[in-house]
């Protein structure tokens, strides 16, 4: 059975295009970007402080799924770095460098680790030690998924791989038809149980994790406009599930919700976002594109609650952490808001060259990285 532990977003065709998250401000649309939103003064009504501060390469051109595993965490820097830290003490538990520049990870099951390095190789990883690299075909932008001893890739162009995690045969591989143009971002690779979840061009597809057969298909959104731009649909990280109702974001255009066991959508609502999503029992949190902070009725997809506190602030996907929805911005805030009515509850800062993945909780501890490959661990006082 699979395990189931629970980016700047840039569209890549025969050029690279300008990041989804500040389409508006784009050279190509003829407008500046609008000027962010005031903040205001702090006043902490949750104290929050720095509990350790680490450091490794910096983590701008990889796409960074910071991974939880325990009390650790798995992290990547564009380099090669590849290094697991304890989240109680920021203390490295190992560190080392795979040799080339990175495009994706990290992925872990706590034993193994994978990443993917900008020369489509499949890197994994064993208590600090290379233990095999494949060479694949095409580019990945999405952290491996390592799981039930298989290490499972999302590839650019909608192919998907599973490898045997101790000796890197591959086991099997499905392949999509391909689109003029993909995300540079996180997409979505997860375990639901024994079902392998991805999203492929909209839709939420579960696979059978032994042979790449499909078992269901749940569409979140489909292709609309008239050009590759506007036609663009694709599922991203990071989703939020509880039991088997699993609920994910469709880049600019929707946000729904699915029974994972059957594969049946359970309900959609147009969302205007490019980030993924977290949720709690009750509602799901995400950001729009233009800094909107919403939350959605898991039940039904109704609205409960919108905020333009952080508007065009470049925001990450949010975490769902105690009473807050907490998410970082381009100049290295980390913003806590109350999941009740967003009212803000803390303002942390960090090195200000920007939150480079949405934060992650460990050990009763925030961990944030920063573009300039800056570490940050955040306590209650």
């Amino acid at each position: 059975m699979l395990s189931s532990s629970p980016s700047r977003a840039a569209l890549v065709g025969s050029a690279l295009l300008c990041s989804a998250l500040v389409l508006s401000g784009c050279s190509f649309f003829g407008r500046s970007a609008p000027k962010p939103a005031e903040l205001g003064p702090n006043i902490p009504v949750i104290p929050v402080a720095q509990a350790w501060h680490a450091k490794m390469g910096k983590a701008a051109n990889i796409v960074l799924d910071v991974h939880v595993n325990g009390n650790t965490v798995a992290l990547a820097s564009d380099s090669g770095e590849v290094l697991v830290l304890d989240a109680r003490t920021g203390a490295d538990i190992w560190r080392m460098n795979v040799g080339e520049p990175l495009s994706a990870g990290v992925g872990t099951d706590g034993r193994w680790s994978a990443v993917v390095s900008r020369g489509n190789q499949l890197i994994t990883i064993e208590g600090g030690r290379e233990i095999w690299r494949k060479s694949l075909p095409v580019q990945v932008f999405t952290a491996p998924l390592v799981a039930g001893n298989r290490v499972f890739v999302l590839a650019a162009d909608r192919s998907v791989y599973a490898f045997d995690a101790a000796s890197g045969q591959r086991l099997w591989t499905q392949q999509r038809p391909g689109e003029s143009l993909i995300l540079r971002q996180q997409g979505v690779l997860l375990p639901v149980g024994n079902t392998l979840v991805t999203g492929l061009a909209g839709r939420l597809i579960g696979f059978n994790p032994d042979d790449g057969s499909i078992r269901w298909e749940a569409p979140l959104a489909s292709p609309r406009g008239t050009n590759d731009v506007e036609r663009l649909v694709e599922i991203v990280g990071r989703t939020s599930r509880i039991g088997d109702n699993l609920c994910a974001r469709a880049f600019q255009a929707s946000v729904g919700c699915i029974d994972a066991n059957r594969g049946a959508v359970i309900w959609t609502q147009t969302a205007k976002g490019s980030e993924g999503i977290d949720g709690d029992d009750k509602n799901l949190y995400g950001v729009e594109s233009n800094g909107s902070v919403i939350a959605w009725k898991r039940s039904d997809g109704s609205r409960v609650w919108s905020s333009n506190r952080l508007l065009y602030r470049e925001l990450t996907a949010p975490l769902v952490l105690g009473r807050s929805v907490v998410i970082g911005d381009s100049t290295g805030n980390v913003h806590m808001l109350s999941r009740e009515d967003a009212a803000p509850l803390n303002r942390l800062t960090t090195d200000k060259s920007g939150i480079a993945a949405a934060p992650v909780a460990a050990a009763d501890t925030l961990v944030v990285v920063t573009h300039d490959g800056g570490i940050f661990g955040f306590r209650p006082e």
